[in-house]
């Protein structure tokens, strides 16, 4: 089960009774795309919270004294780990030692699948962008919620490879679902450089205006040369994302309608947070749905028909998917 942030407050995804709550272990995830995997894995055997919620770039939070009083109650406490979470990491690495605090991306990803790069990260940490590899966190949560929950050990062993095995569907999805674009139109333009993972894993190329952190500010050298890339390439679209201003999407538009090409805003993209509580976009399937989709329709694609396996998902959360 499930408790999402609502400004500075808590709300259940269930409605449960305070007692159940009381009486039932709890796990900590520091951005939703890691709680909502842990919360499939989980069940009804560990209560998941999340600390940011939608709209929360994880590379500018602070911590506050409230968070702090969170993962001190938490009886276990997820997080990415390669310095996405930036200053929170020193917190985490002092209550290591009193409870299981898992970074899943170093604990369940291989170093060999990993992208480097040039700057303070040393490791790209979006990773839940290839769901082939974030796949892979859900046994390492089952495993660490079989240690705060003993008793569920097996039922949330089966939770993990179940729900692996429909993210499997879905990178299967999105793969053929970008393949349908074609390959002199297949880039991608976004505000930062979030979805390496992505671009490798489904073969599109990938142009980020800003680097892997949002901490830094866009310089007018690198608007001007995603501009060349766009009038050059031809690229028909580009894609803002829900945490971050759009200032310098605009200013590539801009600047290519100088130079006489004309480019749209292909849609908002979900990079760095996913989307509102309650919405299928709020579960880690629906926003890399929600962005294929976007980039499929933008760069004149067609999105594959959604996988039989995922149907129960769409049921769920009511997505019509027959236009798929």
């Amino acid at each position: 089960m499930r408790l999402r942030r609502l400004g500075a407050g808590l709300v259940p995804a269930l409605l449960i009774s305070s007692a159940a709550l009381a009486d039932t272990p709890k796990a900590v995830a520091t951005i939703a795309m890691i709680g909502d995997v842990a919360e499939n894995v989980g069940g009804e055997c560990v209560v998941v919270e999340e600390l940011m919620g939608a709209g929360v770039d994880p590379h500018l939070y602070q911590a506050s004294a409230g968070d702090v009083r969170t993962f001190q109650q938490a009886d276990a406490i997820l997080y990415s780990g390669y310095s996405l979470e930036g200053q929170l990491g020193e917190v985490l690495a002092g209550l290591a030692a009193r409870k299981p605090t898992v970074a899943v991306s170093p604990s369940a990803i291989s170093p060999a699948d990993l992208i480097t790069v040039q700057d303070i990260y040393g490791i790209d940490p979006h990773l839940w962008m290839d769901v082939s590899l974030w796949a892979q966190i859900a046994p390492t949560i089952a495993n660490t919620f079989a240690e705060v929950a003993p008793d569920c050990a097996t039922e949330m062993r089966a939770n993990a490879n179940n729900y692996a095995a429909s993210l499997q569907a879905l990178h299967g999805w999105i793969e053929t679902s970008v393949a349908t674009i074609p390959k002199d139109q297949r880039v991608l333009v976004t505000a930062h450089d979030a979805f390496a993972y992505y671009g490798r894993a489904y073969d599109i190329e990938v142009v980020g205006i800003q680097g892997i952190s949002t901490e830094a500010e866009a310089g007018i050298a690198d608007v001007r040369s995603v501009v060349d890339t766009v009038v050059e390439r031809g690229v028909p679209a580009v894609f803002v994302e829900t945490t971050i201003n759009p200032r310098t999407i605009q200013a590539v538009i801009d600047g290519a309608a100088a130079r006489d090409h004309e480019v749209e805003i292909g849609g908002e993209l979900f990079s760095d947070a996913m989307g509102a509580p309650d919405t299928a976009e709020g579960t880690y399937i629906g926003m890399l749905r929600a962005n294929t989709m976007n980039i499929v329709d933008a760069l004149g694609g067609e999105p594959a028909p959604w996988p039989d396996a995922l149907m129960g998902w769409a049921e769920q959360w009511q997505v019509d998917v027959a236009a798929n």
